[in-house]
């Protein structure tokens, strides 16, 4: 970055990344958007106006963003997998990109977590917890490299890399898949009375070490596919 430009962080959480951002462009400046209304709070109280003056942080949903600015940069990192309508997005950072700005995405891509899916998916269909999880829809949304080859052109973007990339994700053992259930498969584990998520979630984990057991040094391995994209506006 050469310090004057102007970014939009779309999907931007706490603020962490986007402060960084922001210390990067010291003449120019960075907007946090974020759906979540507690996030656009802690992210506020974290970094006020007053002590980062090129920085600030809006509530707006990632399908239906307008903005009265001009962006030279519109980035966003692991959150479109949240979204479940991707051409509305391009749409809105075509529309508050310059032309010749770019836009670098990576998010969960086609094929993510498959395995652990499947485990999810095996428990949620027996008859112990069928019923929580009846006309549950969809919580990700993960494309392929050919979906936004299409996609992208439709909004006004010539694509400049499109690829999916897979990560070996290694958890300590048991208790790290475990902890990693916990924390990050909210929208399947909150749809489980309190009382009996812990025993939903060690299920799941069990399920999942049966059909892909520990390695020898005893760490549990999800394969991640990530999507990457960077694109410049026509």
């Amino acid at each position: 970055m050469r310090g004057d430009e102007w970014v939009l962080d779309v999907g931007c959480g706490d603020g962490h990344i986007t402060a960084e951002l922001a210390r990067g462009a010291p003449r120019g400046g960075v907007t946090g958007l974020d759906s979540s209304p507690e996030m656009i709070r802690y992210a506020r109280t974290r970094y006020p106006r007053r002590a980062h003056p090129n920085l600030e942080f809006f509530e707006m949903d990632a399908r239906a963003f307008r903005l009265p600015r001009r962006y030279d940069l519109v980035f966003s990192n692991a959150a479109l997998h949240w979204v479940d309508d991707h051409p509305a997005f391009l749409r809105g950072a075509a529309s508050v990109l310059r032309p010749g700005g770019r836009l670098v995405v990576s998010c969960g891509g086609l094929g993510n977590a498959d395995d652990f899916f499947d485990a999810v998916r095996a428990e949620m269909r027996t008859p112990a917890w069928r019923g929580f999880f009846r006309k549950m829809g969809r919580h990700y949304f993960f494309h392929s490299p050919e979906k936004y080859s299409t996609w992208l052109p439709q909004a006004g973007f010539r694509a400049d890399l499109v690829r999916l990339v897979e990560k070996d994700t290694a958890h300590p053992g048991r208790e790290g898949l475990t902890a990693w259930m916990r924390t990050t498969w909210l929208p399947y584990t909150q749809r489980v009375p309190e009382a009996r998520r812990e025993e939903f979630i060690h299920r799941v984990v069990d399920r999942y070490l049966t059909m892909h057991p520990p390695d020898a040094a005893g760490r549990a391995h999800v394969r991640m596919v990530r999507l990457e994209i960077e694109a410049v506006r026509l």
